[in-house]
């Protein structure tokens, strides 16, 4: 095998770069990079070897001092790295100068991400996100890419070069493209609109499994509904929402839907771009969040899995107690929380899992692993699907008997009696039910 043979073999080798500044702790910092080399092995690359660097003096041109960028560009070179990648954002002239100091590629965290989510789309709408996002991350980066063209000149003077010439042609084919998959995914977006109307209008109550990457969300839609989703030990091992059907005890059933996941720094144009994976939990009766128990970083990933929650407007925290978040919100659906891969745990009575379960007294402990749980993790579900629902008192004539059978599948039924044409029932009934009931409905004394 010849050398250019093996270098196109051989994965490509990584320097990672953490970054500790006034705002980031080290201990958070290393954290990090150390999630850097997580996002780095889901990818397939090999870490040749990484460095924390602490930023004194912001600098515009690499972010870090001369002597420090020298420092980390002779580091990656004594790794064998074919790229450096640094767990903070890099200008696109930061982007430039990193490459020309080292001669290696460079980028940062957020081009990371993209290649990840380009690996994993199998959908047309996540393939026409993450386009959308690398369009949109490329876009102020394409001056670098014709510095040399740029400096040639010809014909009369004043003229623009061939250099100038084609980043304008690429600038506005880029624009061009960014418009038609954003008109794309309006489409898309109303398809899915669609979808959730008619699974409304067939009354079927919907939850969303959401939580940082890794936490074990697939694996759990996996075990709950005999699903078949794609379950890999890596971050963002699938991305597109995937909903299936899970029996009830009480007859009825519910559409589960796994999200994508959370991390910590996700580019916020990257959020924008996978919003519509989201939204399935924004509209959902209820929303089941999974935490690892056995990840160390527990109490990390539980508040990005919050904030991000906050965002979505998804404040109510059922299952969660104290502490829990953004405060109870009276909108929004209830939540569950699942304490995930208890089977790792090396020791429950860990003063650090023992305060977290404090902070979260309703946490339901599960293993998707062992099946640890799981009973219980359903019955919290369906007991969520009807809690904070507005208690009522109905009368359905026998003429309409299929709406006691409705009330059966989707409602908490509280007490039933029989009159002689009639059935009279007391119920807990979800929000999205009641206007059907109305005309049941029997009128306070």
């Amino acid at each position: 095998m010849t050398e250019l043979q093996e270098t196109a073999a051989r994965a490509e080798r990584v320097f990672l770069v953490g970054v500790q500044t006034d705002a980031v702790s080290k201990t958070e910092a290393e954290s990090l990079l150390a999630e850097l080399a997580g996002l780095a092995s889901t990818l397939g690359l090999e870490v040749a070897g990484s460095l924390l660097a602490r930023v004194r003096e912001r600098s515009a041109a690499t972010l870090f001092g001369s002597g420090k960028a020298e420092e980390i560009a002779a580091a990656a070179k004594a790794e064998d790295a074919d790229s450096i990648v640094f767990d903070h954002a890099l200008s696109p002239v930061q982007q430039r100068n990193w490459e020309a100091l080292s001669g290696l590629k460079a980028y940062d965290r957020s081009e990371l991400i993209i290649r990840i989510f380009a690996s994993r789309a199998r959908t047309k709408e996540a393939s026409l996100q993450v386009e959308l996002a690398r369009l949109q991350y490329a876009l102020p980066r394409l001056a670098h890419s014709y510095e040399d063209l740029s400096r040639q000149r010809g014909g009369r003077y004043g003229t623009k070069g061939s250099g100038e010439q084609k980043i304008e042609l690429d600038r506005r084919e880029i624009e061009r493209r960014i418009h038609e998959i954003k008109e794309e995914l309006k489409v898309v977006r109303k398809s899915r609109e669609t979808q959730r109307k008619r699974r409304e209008k067939a009354a079927v109550p919907r939850a969303a499994i959401v939580g940082y990457t890794n936490a074990g969300k697939s694996s759990l839609l996996n075990a709950l509904a005999r699903a078949d989703v794609l379950a890999e030990d890596k971050l963002f091992a699938t991305l597109d929402p995937t909903t299936r059907r899970l029996a009830l005890s009480s007859g009825g059933s519910l559409l589960l839907t796994d999200t994508v996941g959370f991390v910590r720094n996700l580019p916020h144009h990257l959020v924008e771009a996978f919003k519509a994976t989201l939204e399935e939990a924004a509209a959902a009766d209820l929303v089941v969040v999974v935490a690892d128990a056995s990840d160390p970083e527990l109490e990390r990933h539980m508040a990005t899995t919050d904030k991000v929650l906050a965002e979505l407007g998804l404040g109510a925290e059922l299952g969660l107690g104290s502490g829990g978040g953004a405060g109870p919100d009276s909108a929004a659906p209830p939540r569950i929380l699942a304490l995930n891969k208890m089977d790792l745990v090396a020791d429950p009575a860990a003063p650090a899992l023992e305060a977290f379960r404090a902070r979260y007294p309703r946490a339901v402990p599960i293993s998707v692993k062992s099946g640890e749980g799981l009973d219980a993790l359903r019955a919290a579900i369906e007991a969520g699907l009807t809690a904070g629902s507005p208690e009522l008192e109905l009368r359905v004539p026998d003429a309409e008997y299929g709406m006691v059978a409705l009330l059966r599948r989707e409602a908490s039924i509280l007490a039933e009696s029989r009159e002689d044409d009639a059935t009279l029932l007391r119920v807990r009934l979800p929000e999205r039910l009641v206007s059907r009931f109305e005309p049941y409905r029997i009128a306070p004394r």
